[in-house]
């Protein structure tokens, strides 16, 4: 065991290395993105998929603590069979199918407890898969991500820290960094570098695990980082099975890769489905054609698995909002595309080495490509040569493809769309310098070249990393959370636009109860009682609610006046105050 451990120290020690170093990074996030938060709400709140204000409790949560919830397992079991039968029977006029949620007219206060049940986890919904399930079939992704916070969640009751949902990316990168050491393996074994290959798998992953793009995905709480490590592994059980000439034979880790990806974020499928095409199309000219059919047999078992577990992923991606946006996107051409392609481009290159040096690369990893292919020609290398190109194909391609359709596709030009490029880029990135190092180091005879161009790249990523433009950790939240925990006996009025009050269910959590309420739902409530009972109130307005106008409506019809600012210009762009009687 010690010699197996001792074999594998330098990556060990990479990846411990580059998990404290984004350990420190995790440890300066304060708040969520209020896609974050609704992780933790989907993965959490008892089937209870969406806060709505009008309908504080869901109708298959009600249903559920009315009709099947027990005082022991065997009781809540036999409410359960029967409301299974009562479904069987009856159909669409089962208690189920027609059972009814409380609805309000106006929205209703909802109580900090409440809130808590929404985003934590305690002892009576811990581990409820059933629920994470039926809460994401109502959202736009497929579950496994959510159940992975869940499961977290479940561990540590009661609470809510960024630590909970980094630590899952944080394990998904150390995942990715470890295969793309042995992908490296491989690819320098394709280009005649076999004493290379650790060097370029090292390099390849201690490049990643110190960049931009690794932070920020390590930093957003959402399913794109775990879908990041699904696509590294899919490509490396690829890379694999091609250069031991085995897609014919123990393919069940490659569809369960498939299936686990296609469950973490439909993105997936964008790499997957290119990378499928490409490994057949290989297949097919390299006349492997007894391992193609079985390969594309492996991957139909894929989706019939996958479609299988989450039917309502083909409603997701067919006929959901986001999924017939994303269709439309794609149908609208090349309308827009350049601006596009050119913020998407922008975002991997500073995700990545840098503006500069990203195009460097391009064009030396294009001139290295030519030249390589003249120098088997000339050696008559045609077997190593169509290795080589194949490897480079698989390798270059998907990624390429995917990047091509986030740009098109995407509802937003962030950086999380393309995420699952971010390794890729890493390890094209280190096959130039390692080839270059190698040339180097050959041609001037002297064996330190090699460290000291990756000493000089290493340094620069490290000074790239520590001006990290702070992405995804909302620095100034905790003064914000501090305010509501010092007000936790005080009622709240959130007033907001859309579903901007996602970003604040931490500060809910400590109220004594909270009525969210829009500008418009404000200004003609018809209950006002509660209003008018109120002595003192903290107001949270968003940052785009007209603020002179509400205090007007405070006073005149509410008769609550401004007393004291608690917090202004907040990371949100919130304001928080006190109201009270005049």
């Amino acid at each position: 065991m010690m010699q197996k451990i001792q074999k594998k120290l330098p990556e060990i020690l990479v990846i411990l290395l580059c998990m404290i170093i984004l350990g420190v990074g995790v440890s300066g996030k304060e708040g969520f993105h209020m896609d974050e938060l609704l992780s933790f709400e989907l993965a959490n709140a008892e089937f209870n998929p969406w806060i709505v204000p009008t309908q504080p409790e869901g109708r298959l949560a009600k249903f559920v603590h009315n009709e099947i919830d027990g005082e022991t397992l065997g009781e809540t079991l036999g409410n359960f069979v029967g409301v299974v039968k009562d479904v069987l029977q009856n159909g669409g006029n089962s208690r189920l199918l027609t059972y009814q949620a409380d609805v309000y007219a106006e929205p209703a206060w909802i109580t900090g407890e409440q809130f808590r049940d929404y985003i934590t986890v305690d002892g009576a919904d811990d581990f409820n898969y059933l629920s994470v399930y039926f809460n994401v079939k109502d959202d736009n992704h497929p579950p496994i991500h959510f159940m992975l916070l869940h499961t977290v969640s479940s561990l540590f009751q009661g609470a809510v820290k960024p630590v909970m949902g980094c630590v899952i990316n944080m394990v998904a990168v150390a995942f990715s960094m470890a295969l793309l050491m042995a992908i490296g393996k491989y690819l320098a074994a394709a280009f005649g570098m076999e004493e290379q290959g650790r060097a370029l798998g090292l390099s390849a992953a201690l490049l990643y695990g110190i960049s931009t793009g690794a932070l920020a995905s390590v930093l957003l709480i959402r399913m794109y980082c775990v879908m990041t490590c699904f696509c590294v592994a899919s490509f490396y059980y690829h890379v694999k099975k091609w250069q031991t000439g085995s897609f014919n034979k123990k393919n069940k880790g490659l569809i369960a890769v498939t299936v686990l990806g296609f469950l973490t974020q439909y993105f997936f499928l964008f790499y997957c489905i290119l990378l499928a095409a490409v490994t057949a199309v290989l297949l097919w000219c390299h006349k492997r054609r007894k391992e193609l059919w079985i390969y594309v047999r492996s991957m139909i078992c894929a989706a019939v698995i996958g479609v299988g577990c989450y039917p309502f992923a083909v409603l997701h991606v067919f006929s959901s909002g986001r999924g017939v946006e994303a269709l439309e996107n794609l149908s609208s051409g090349l309308d827009g595309y350049g601006k596009r392609l050119a913020a998407f481009g922008s975002i991997l290159a500073e995700r990545s080495f840098g503006t500069v040096l990203s195009a460097v690369l391009v064009i030396v990893g294009a001139v290295l490509f030519v030249l390589w292919i003249k120098q088997c020609g000339k050696k008559n290398a045609v077997e190593k040569k169509n290795n080589g190109i194949a490897l480079l194909l698989l390798l270059v391609f998907p990624p390429t493809g995917y990047f091509l359709l986030a740009a098109r596709m995407s509802p937003y030009q962030v950086d999380r769309y393309i995420m699952a490029v971010f390794p890729f880029v890493m390890l094209m990135g280190a096959l130039v310098f390692v080839v270059i190092a190698c040339y180097l180091q050959k041609k001037s005879g002297r064996k330190y070249i090699l460290p000291l161009v990756w000493g000089v790249v290493l340094v620069l990523q490290v000074v790239r990393l520590a001006g990290y433009d702070g992405s995804y950790l909302y620095k100034g939240y905790m003064e914000q959370e501090r305010v509501s925990a010092e007000y936790s006996g005080y009622p709240c009025i959130c007033i907001y636009d859309g579903v901007g009050y996602y970003e604040n269910l931490l500060e809910f959590a400590n109220y004594d109860k909270t009525l969210l309420v829009t500008q418009e739902e404000l200004k003609n409530r018809q209950e006002v009682q509660t209003l008018l009972s109120l002595k003192d109130v903290v107001v949270l307005m968003k940052g785009t609610v007209d603020e002179e106008q509400m205090c007007t409506i405070l006073k005149e019809k509410y008769g609550l006046v401004f007393k004291a600012d608690l917090l202004i210009d907040s990371v949100y762009g919130d304001g928080v105050y006190l109201f009270g009687r005049g």
